[in-house]
């Protein structure tokens, strides 16, 4: 379907943040949660979009949903952003679209003792939320520098600001990707890409069930989405929800084992249940 169909409702404002960071947006962690709340946010504002996730059927149905509903084009790549050479992939099969956002949300957390996790799943993380995300922003942000306008979304966590007991290598990763967007904002600022850190606490989504933990004051992911993307330009950084906002007063005044000790006690709460679900396996005391 012809894309010019959605500019014709499209808002002056709207228009303006299109030119700005369109006409191709690339969301990464597209098949759930706030990556596919990021597509339907873009795909409204007229944008078209690439949409990369390992599910492909997961994407297509939702490329066919948008299409659909905003009149956009659409493309659709099946990719594991933990293998080097599908990141690559993905940047080869994009070089002929202009490509003004890329927004990386793809990414996973793991929570419980360090010491008892499993070596090839924490690797993994570091290669998707690591090394992905670095590829990415350099190939990409050198294209954005090339065209002399776009934007850079880079999913911190709530967790990246101290180190994090009980969730110890998804913080880790996080807070590689809060230092890294912190930097790139000063780095690309005078070649007119913007680069926003999203900094969220609990979100709505499938995350938690992936990483075995159990959150309240979760935030919804379409908020959270909407939110950001309206302060790409204006803030380094951006914290929504409650939780996120809270532990950021809270925090502020604390040395960092200060922090730590906190976050250690937010992250205990969270992951209690999984020394029950040890004791039912064993039959005894975890």
């Amino acid at each position: 379907m012809n894309s010019t169909l959605a500019n014709n409702t499209l808002t002056p404002p709207q228009e303006r943040w299109r030119e700005r960071y369109g006409p191709w947006a690339v969301i990464t962690g597209a098949s759930d949660g706030i990556g596919r709340e990021f597509a339907v946010r873009l795909a409204s504002m007229g944008l078209n979009l690439v949409l990369v996730a390992r599910r492909g059927a997961v994407l297509s149905a939702l490329a066919a949903k948008l299409r659909a509903s905003d009149g956009i084009d659409i493309r659709v790549i099946a990719a594991d952003l933990g293998r080097a050479e599908e990141v690559q992939r993905v940047l080869a099969e994009t070089q002929g679209l202009d490509v003004g956002l890329l927004v990386a949300a793809a990414g996973f957390g793991t929570s419980g003792s360090f010491l008892e996790a499993n070596l090839d799943e924490e690797l993994n993380m570091i290669d998707v939320n690591c090394r992905a995300v670095a590829a990415m922003s350099l190939l990409f942000g050198r294209r954005l520098a090339r065209r002399g306008r776009g934007g850079l979304v880079l999913m911190s966590s709530l967790l990246a600001f101290q180190g994090t007991p009980w969730a110890s290598n998804y913080a880790a990763t996080k807070a590689y990707v809060q230092t890294l967007a912190e930097a790139l904002r000063i780095e690309l600022g005078p070649l007119s890409v913007d680069v926003i850190a999203c900094a969220p606490g609990p979100i709505r989504s499938g995350f938690a069930a992936r990483a075995n933990m159990r959150m309240s004051m979760a935030a919804l992911p379409e908020i959270v989405a909407a939110a950001t993307l309206e302060s790409l330009g204006r803030r380094t950084t951006f914290r929504p929800g409650l939780l996120s906002k809270v532990l950021e007063y809270s925090l502020a005044m604390l040395p960092g084992w200060g922090r730590v000790r906190v976050m250690s006690l937010v992250m205990g709460g969270m992951t209690n249940h999984q020394n029950d679900e040890a004791k039912a396996q064993t039959g005894g005391p975890a």
